[in-house]
Order: C-alpha cells, then structure tokens, then sequence
C-alpha cells in the first residue's frame, strides 16, 4: 500500500489550492478514504471522509463548506479542493485509508499566508 500526497504550496489568505493523494498496492474503488491534518506543535485533525462511491462525503467543522473531498477510482486519485484558505489552515496534509491497519502517506505542507 502507498499513498502520495502532492499539491502542497505556499498561498495567500483567500486562496486556493487543490491536493492529490496517488494510491497504489490497493484497490482504491474498494476503500473509503480520509484527509487529515497536522499543524506544528498540534495533534492530528480530521478533515474529511470520502466513501467508495462518492455518494457520502463528510468534513470537519474547521473546513465545512470551504474544502471539497472528491475520487477518481479509475486514476487511483482521492483530492482535496481547498477554497478560501486561512492562516489556520496551515498543516502538513495527509491522505489517509484503513486496510486492516492505518496507511498514510509522507503528507504535503500547505502554508497559508496572512
């Protein structure tokens, strides 16, 4: 199993940025599938839930209504469209998906600045 996050960046307040999360070693249309994330000195937060189909999708409340999770099962690609970014926002992001055990990938750092 593999995962690899990308689309991490630098971005102004009010912006966007969309992030990828490539699998590999597994059957993504079989998995529900999670964004999380890390802030310095924080603990990990839950940021959003995609289920195999797409047909529920949930988000936490930091990110509700600004963040959108989506799938694309024939290209082994979950994203996560990131809208009206805020200071707070600022993490490192990981895909994540629980396959008799939890997988992450290596994250990637999005940094939003005031």
């Amino acid at each position: 199993v593999q995962l690899v996050e990308s689309g991490g960046g630098l971005v102004q307040s009010g912006g966007s940025l969309s992030l990828s999360c490539a699998v590999s070693g597994f059957t993504l249309s079989s998995y529900p599938m999670w964004w999380y994330r890390q802030a310095p000195g924080k603990e990990r937060e839950y940021v959003a839930y995609i289920d195999t189909t797409s047909s529920i999708r949930r988000y936490g409340d930091s990110v509700k209504g600004r963040f959108t999770i989506s799938r694309d099962n024939a290209k082994n690609t979950v994203y996560l469209q990131m809208n009206s970014l805020k200071p707070e926002d600022t993490a490192m992001y990981y895909c994540n998906v629980f396959i008799g055990l939890d997988y992450w990938g290596q994250g990637t750092l999005v940094t939003v600045s005031s």
